[in-house]
């Protein structure tokens, strides 16, 4: 499969994080509407402020369609000096295990270093094993656990940390 790497807003970038999370995340972790539109709102948010120099958004297509997403967000007005947010991490069925994932990780450890970020952050829930051998594998440290429902479901809720 030839997969094509891009940075930045394309057409339909938006609706096809949303779906590729609302789908996967409903399906194998019992998430619904509020996810979806959590994800939704804060991924439109995110695009109004989008600053190449402190933003990066990778997606991954092929001939197929969409295949997976990462995004770092270094314009959040709530993030610390030097800080950046590795949000909107996700593989579609199709990309699942074939690496593609490590490929966005890898540009976005680029982009980080790049772009001097001095520690960037992320969250998520306990249960993504896989995603979790990523992040750790590429520095990043768990630094608190807690039951929570920010996403519509209790699950015990993770900050993982990267300082660069």
């Amino acid at each position: 499969m030839t997969v094509e790497i891009s940075t930045g807003w394309r057409p339909g970038i938006i609706g096809n994080v949303v779906t590729a999370h609302a789908q996967y995340y409903a399906r194998e972790w019992g998430f619904g509407p509020i996810f979806e539109a959590k994800v939704a709102e804060e991924m439109a948010e995110f695009i109004h402020r989008y600053d190449v120099a402190r933003d990066c958004l990778f997606a991954a297509t092929s001939v197929d369609g969409f295949l997976a997403s990462l995004t770092i967000d270094g314009t959040d007005a709530e993030l610390a000096e030097g800080q950046a947010h590795l949000r909107w991490f996700i593989t579609s069925d199709l990309a699942r295990g074939t690496g593609i994932g490590g490929r966005l990780m890898e540009g976005a450890m680029t982009f980080l270093q790049t772009t001097g970020f001095s520690s960037c952050y992320l969250t998520t829930f306990a249960g993504l094993e896989p995603a979790r051998k990523l992040y750790e594998r590429h520095g990043f440290v768990l630094t608190t656990e807690e039951e929570a429902k920010s996403w519509g479901v209790t699950v015990r809720e993770q900050r993982w940390e990267l300082t660069l």
